[in-house]
């Protein structure tokens, strides 16, 4: 669906941090900005009796996306809400209401999930429970053999993100699942850059908790979900307290358009899945081919095989990724690495599957998305290329993508 809105310069690449709203998808949320603007909540008239209907079906089309109940979708703020309402929900709640003789207060996790899932369990060790986080290999692949042993009869959860944000490495979730369901573990996956890219069943992977977020799936900003299985049930303690809206799980006022957004946008990304993924991936693999050829000791970064159909990060020897982004004004690419004041730090994930500093310095990530089109990825390659040359202090062959103009 590239020709709906076609791209212009700078090219944007960076659709693992967030992707622009579709068409569709915002045709879907208009009206409930100006017709059917009632709180959902109010029952007493017929404006709030629209809003949630149409709340409730976007639910629906979420669910159906994943394979669930709609009565199992809560809807948050994001992706991040829903992460740290998983896993501070279920941690605390196993704490007020021990079962049996043993106390379960232990998380697994992978030293490369999100900051937030990270932040979330630094917070629960600060509250007394142990955590621990694997250690992963160089392809990003959680080590199924290291997972087993990690777990104990106090384990209560294991956290493993879906897709990476970074490195786009997809973990077995079937294996992880059914491990964990074998030893009576919860299991919790961040899926906010799954979602709608690949398929996701949370029966047949036995995930118990998964987090979602609209804007990675071109739908608003501002929106997301938890989903949480109601057989075998699970039970968590709320963070936001208030009216008791969602069943009780998550206080306040639901966004109704953003909610219809994110249902709109879970239904085309369904409709859409199989092409949309063919065609990313294949304009993935022809940039990964031409940058290989055109950037001497060029690398990738995590397993190539079990990767989303957009992502790409490579290391390019011989350069700093701030150098590289700004000598490449013209493509909108990003790193994993923090940068403050005059100090550049490498990226904990990178560094995590064991990469020199150096290689990681040298990483970017691109993320090719459903408005990237061909003569996007032939400008880029060149962009890259030649800039990657200047730093290197070489030349480079110009193709066909570098008659583009600003």
């Amino acid at each position: 669906m590239n020709d709906l809105a076609p791209n212009t310069l700078p090219i944007y690449l960076d659709n693992q941090a967030s992707t622009p709203v579709d068409p569709r998808v915002l045709d879907a949320m208009l009206p409930y900005f100006t017709v059917d603007y009632g709180n959902p909540h109010s029952e007493s008239h017929i404006y709030g009796h629209r809003a949630m209907a149409a709340i409730d079906a976007a639910r629906a089309e979420i669910a159906a996306s994943i394979h669930a109940d709609p009565r199992e979708i809560v809807f948050t703020s994001g992706a991040t809400e829903a992460n740290n309402l998983a896993i501070k929900g279920a941690a605390r709640f196993a704490r007020q209401h021990p079962a049996g003789g043993t106390v379960k207060d232990h998380v697994v996790t992978l030293a490369t999930e999100h900051k937030c899932v990270l932040e979330s369990c630094a917070a629960l060790e600060s509250d007394e429970y142990r955590v621990t986080y694997l250690p992963v290999p160089e392809s990003g692949l959680v080590d199924l053999a290291a997972l087993a042993a990690a777990l104990t009869e106090r384990t209560l959860l294991v956290s493993v993100m879906a897709a990476h944000n970074e490195i786009g490495v997809i973990q077995p979730l079937a294996e992880i699942g059914a491990l964990c369901r074998s030893r009576g573990v919860l299991f919790h996956t961040d899926a906010a850059q799954a979602l709608g890219k690949i398929p996701l069943d949370v029966e047949a992977m036995k995930i118990d908790l998964m987090s979602m977020s609209s804007h990675k799936l071109y739908g608003p900003k501002g929106v997301g979900a938890l989903y949480m299985r109601r057989r075998p049930r699970v039970r968590l303690t709320p963070l936001i307290d208030g009216g008791g809206q969602e069943r009780g799980m998550r206080s306040g006022s639901l966004p109704t358009p953003l909610c219809v957004g994110f249902g709109r946008a879970c239904a085309v990304a369904r409709e859409e899945m199989e092409t949309e993924a063919a065609r990313l991936k294949a304009m993935r693999e022809r940039l990964r081919k031409t940058l290989a050829e055109r950037i001497p000791g060029l690398l990738v970064n995590g397993d190539l095989e079990h990767r989303l159909p957009g992502s790409l990060n490579v290391s390019i020897p011989g350069t700093t990724a701030p150098e590289l982004i700004e000598a490449c004004p013209s493509i909108a690419i990003s790193t994993g690495s923090a940068c403050t004041s005059a100090v550049v730090e490498p990226s904990y994930v990178l560094r995590a599957l064991g990469l020199s500093d150096e290689r990681a310095n040298g990483s970017v990530r691109l993320g090719l998305g459903r408005f990237t089109g061909d003569a996007d990825i032939d400008y880029a390659a060149d962009a890259l290329a030649a800039a990657a040359a200047r730093l290197r202090g070489g030349g480079v062959k110009v193709t066909t993508g570098a008659s583009r103009t600003t």
